[in-house]
């Protein structure tokens, strides 16, 4: 959960989230390096009173120049196209949810415990929210995943285009009708994580959040059956 005055990222519950904090700290590394340097630089220029208009070349300069920015470049994209392929790996998954979206409210399923169970999620007015909650977030039935265990979320649409996106879990999926798209979560532990649809769905786009309340594979399981 985000709050006034935070200057970083949310607290991750999946190792997802964890691997995108861990790569977003390497990326402003590299960035506040390069700019320090070339700040640097552009202050020795304004102050210098030397020229160089009679340097025709300086092959170890444009050598540096352009292997070290190389460099930079393969520190940067190593990482990043290993996170990309992690964002795209569900796994063995042992619990599916089925994520719908309609306009303005979210349809969640269970289709893989014997029977189907499925239920609304609408937003909680703002006068109807209890001590404690938060203001557009909190929902009338949250979903539940359990923590320590491979589980997926097939996010589709039954109108127009929403997404479904938790930041504290590091997860986004555009909900497209006639389309079903799918991401792999690993919750580490137990907890509430809120989202919002971050499409613009359409004039109650911002009114259709997201609830998920990590609990224990005993938990969720009575939960579901009962």
């Amino acid at each position: 959960m985000s709050f006034w005055g935070q200057l970083g990222f949310q607290d991750s519950f999946s190792g997802l989230g964890f691997e995108l904090s861990f790569f977003h700290d390497h990326a402003m590394f590299v960035l506040v390096l390069v700019s320090s340097f070339v700040g640097y630089m552009m202050v020795c220029l304004l102050k210098s009173k030397f020229s160089s208009r009679f340097v025709m070349e300086a092959q170890a300069l444009e050598a540096a120049w352009t292997v070290i920015p190389g460099l930079l470049l393969l520190i940067l994209a190593i990482p990043s196209v290993r996170l990309l392929y992690l964002l795209d790996e569900v796994g063995e998954p042992v619990v599916s949810l089925k994520a719908i979206g309609h306009q303005w409210y979210w349809e969640y399923e269970y289709g893989d415990v014997g029977s189907v169970v499925n239920f609304d999620s609408y937003m909680v007015n703002s006068k109807d929210i209890e001590n404690g909650g938060y203001r557009l977030l909190e929902v009338d039935n949250r979903c539940v995943l359990p923590y320590g265990v491979d589980s997926r979320v097939l996010v589709s649409s039954a109108d127009v285009i929403h997404a479904w996106a938790i930041p504290a879990v590091g997860v986004k999926a555009d909900a497209i009708p006639g389309r079903i798209n799918q991401v792999g979560i690993h919750l580490i532990s137990s907890g509430i994580m809120f989202g919002q649809c971050s499409e613009i769905c359409g004039v109650n786009h911002s009114f259709m959040p997201i609830g998920l309340e990590s609990v224990s594979s005993e938990v969720f399981y009575h939960w579901l059956v009962s």
